[in-house]
């Protein structure tokens, strides 16, 4: 509210696809919506919107979101916006419309409550002309999905005042936005300009037969897309330019502004735009320097091909089918040592292992762990073909000891030492050792036993897996147990502490 009362109910009107974002966004954060429609069906959509919203967030901000607000459905847009501290107006892009519906809002609403429109590209000061507060309306623009994308434009008309703008900036900001100040009121504003001039480029492109719009599409995810997505444009063409910085690329590239590489016209490029262009880049580079810049680059190339590769879309499909054909060509591994702890398993510490104190999380050792005993079933003979064929072993309790922290990039090795076997069980004792190969960072002990999947219960090993345990079991024997195994999890008894105490333990 302008008035500064704090945000509690936001009134919607509208609930398209970009209004229902918007309901789940603000009830995610906490915040109770009256929600108006006419479309019979706005219920089942809004509902199925937030089903979406809440598992996005959920995976986004696990553990941290608050209590979720209560939605209601209105049945006017004067029952919607009545009560509300903040309003948001979702409507189709007709300015006709829009302004008589903002009419309506402006003639309920108290008069210190702020009323968004979420035009992509309308004028504000057009949409306001006519309202009986006009200083309280600001354009809120956001971006699909509105519950997960955080780019919102902020753009005032000739008559809007800065609480308004200050208002609805601080609310977004609070849902988790990026508020972006449009300071000159523009058609289109900041970003549907650019991604107009693409969509344009891509249409000619379609129209002369040059591309067709997977290429299209493809020209984009695979390449500059990635990049945009942490870096935009003008950061991306300052590396580009190498030491010399924006100044240079601008040297270099800027005569290709006069070939027909694209439909649009641009600008001159003279001697006062250049140094506002390289002027400005220096000032969003803020003293960083350019190789630390492209290792900030690198990073984030990194973690989005490696998210992407984890759902095995886009990008990270490519770098999935790569790492899986240099796999098939890696040479053959040494011949193991079966009388020594065998290890099973190498990996690097990547990114989406990382927790929040930028530290290996739990569930990823739990993972090595796993997949060394995978290797070991593999090197016993009972790998997926003997799965397929109905026998399996099947992890039935697991005591991790966290001993050592690991960080993003750290080379890892896991060795694998079997304590003990018989006809139905494995007893096993994994450590995870870091780039120094000295200390375990961790270490897992498992206990194993064989089933029969379709009897549905244990069973002893079969065959060639019997004979391979009993050889494995043989040759480690001589072993000393290992420093930790047989542990279990449990509070000192009372007494020792009291002993602790007095210093007699």
């Amino acid at each position: 509210m302008v008035s500064g009362a704090p945000i509690r109910t936001v009134g919607l009107v509208g609930a398209g696809v970009i209004g229902a974002g918007w309901a789940a966004r603000f009830l995610l954060n906490g915040l109770d919506v009256a929600l108006f429609d006419p479309d019979p069906a706005v219920e089942r959509k809004t509902k199925a919107v937030l089903d979406n919203a809440r598992r996005a967030q959920q995976r986004l901000m696990p553990g941290l979101l608050p209590g979720e607000g209560r939605l209601r459905f209105a049945t006017s847009v004067a029952d919607a916006v009545a009560g509300a501290d903040f309003v948001q107006e979702s409507l189709p892009e007709r300015e006709d419309l829009k302004r008589r519906i903002l009419g309506e809002i402006d003639a309920v609403a108290p008069a210190p409550v702020v009323i968004a429109s979420s035009t992509s590209g309308l004028l504000p000061s057009r949409l306001q002309d006519g309202l009986v507060h006009p200083d309280r309306f600001v354009v809120g623009h956001p971006f699909n999905p509105v519950y997960l994308l955080p780019l919102v434009e902020i753009c005032g008309g000739g008559q809007t005042g800065d609480g308004a703008r200050t208002t609805a900036a601080a609310l977004y900001e609070r849902c988790g936005m990026q508020p972006l100040q449009v300071r000159v009121e523009i058609d289109g504003f900041i970003a549907d300009r650019l991604l107009e001039a693409l969509w344009r480029e891509a249409l000619w492109l379609v129209n002369d037969g040059v591309a067709t719009t997977a290429e299209i599409d493809d020209a984009i995810r695979y390449g500059a897309g990635l990049r945009w997505s942490f870096m935009g444009t003008f950061l991306t063409y300052r590396l580009a330019g190498g030491e010399e910085g924006m100044r240079h690329f601008l040297g270099q590239f800027g005569p290709a502004l006069k070939l027909p590489w694209t439909r649009l016209e641009a600008p001159e490029l003279t001697d006062a735009l250049t140094d506002r262009i390289a002027g400005q880049s220096d000032d969003q580079a803020a003293g960083v320097d350019l190789r630390t810049y492209e290792r900030l680059r690198d990073d984030c190339l990194v973690d989005v091909i490696a998210a992407l590769r984890v759902n095995d879309f886009a990008a990270g499909a490519t770098a999935r089918k790569h790492g899986a054909r240099l796999a098939t060509e890696m040479p053959p591994p040494a011949p193991l040592d079966w009388s020594e702890p065998l290890p099973l398993l190498d990996a690097t510490v990547g990114a989406e292992w990382i927790d929040y104190n930028g530290h290996m999380t739990e569930w990823s050792y739990l993972k090595l762990f796993g997949d060394a005993t995978d290797r070991l079933l593999d090197l016993i003979g009972a790998g997926p073909a003997y799965v397929k064929a109905g026998h399996s072993f099947y992890t039935v309790e697991t005591h991790i000891r966290h001993l050592g922290q690991a960080y993003r990039g750290d080379r890892l090795r896991v060795t694998t030492q079997l304590l003990g076997a018989d006809a139905k069980r494995l007893h096993v004792f994994h450590r995870i050792f870091g780039p120094d190969c000295a200390n375990p960072l961790a270490t897992a002990e498992q206990m194993l036993v064989h089933v029969d999947a379709g009897a549905g219960g244990s069973s002893p090993a079969l065959g060639v897996v019997a004979d391979q345990v009993s050889r494995l079991a043989q040759a480690q024997s001589g072993l000393p147990p290992p420093e930790g195994a047989g542990r279990a999890v449990a509070m000192p008894r009372r007494d020792a502490i009291t002993r602790a105490g007095t210093g007699s333990v």
